[in-house]
């Protein structure tokens, strides 16, 4: 990942912000700038079903710092399994989200610098595939369409215009059909103390 992030930043050094590995420092800030970008209700989504209990893909977990290394920006991916294919065969892919930007930084590239190294990162260490549910407009550009996600189903309600995909590996998703369901790392939760 340190060569994949080493060339992001190099292309914006000369930028108001940096991409980065996010770090366990980096929670409060995150966890923050996603209450305010995204609302009272973000965890009510299917998506947040998916990652609920989970970490994210190893390695795939960014935030975009502003000069002062404070975080303005998140992104991470999830592992799942895009239904099966036409043998029964689970699909391991990813699942992005959430995307966020501080609005502060609105429309100075920070959410399309972490989406570009959320895809590169993701190639780089062998993903086939990644889903996500967001506005087609903004995500299309990137190489994300419904198409392939056509066949596919969130736990529970979604926007089928909004369910999206891009293959990084052309074929990936032929044939994917079912529900998307979590397969990545378990959240290890912390010791209980018992009063003595």
């Amino acid at each position: 990942m340190a060569a994949v992030l080493d060339s992001v930043r190099a292309f914006f050094a000369h930028s108001v912000f940096t991409i980065d590995a996010e770090n366990a420092g980096d929670v409060v800030a995150r966890e923050n700038l996603l209450d305010r970008a995204m609302g009272p209700n973000r965890r009510r989504k299917s998506s947040e079903k998916i990652r609920r209990g989970r970490v994210p893909a190893e390695g795939l977990a960014l935030v975009a710092r502003d000069r002062d290394g404070h975080v303005i920006g998140t992104v991470r991916l999830w592992s799942i399994e895009a239904g099966v294919n036409a043998d029964g065969t689970p699909i391991n892919a990813l699942l992005l989200g959430p995307l966020a930007v501080d609005a502060s930084f609105e429309g100075k590239g920070v959410g399309s610098a972490l989406m570009r190294a959320a895809m590169l990162e993701a190639k780089t260490r062998g993903h086939g595939a990644i889903l996500l549910v967001g506005d087609a407009a903004y995500y299309e550009r990137f190489g994300f369409f419904a198409t392939k996600a056509q066949h596919l189903v969130m736990p529970g309600p979604f926007e089928r215009s909004r369910f999206l995909a891009l293959e990084l590996v052309e074929g990936w998703l032929d044939g994917a059909a079912g529900m998307i369901v979590p397969s990545g790392r378990v959240l290890a939760s912390a010791p209980v103390r018992r009063a003595a």
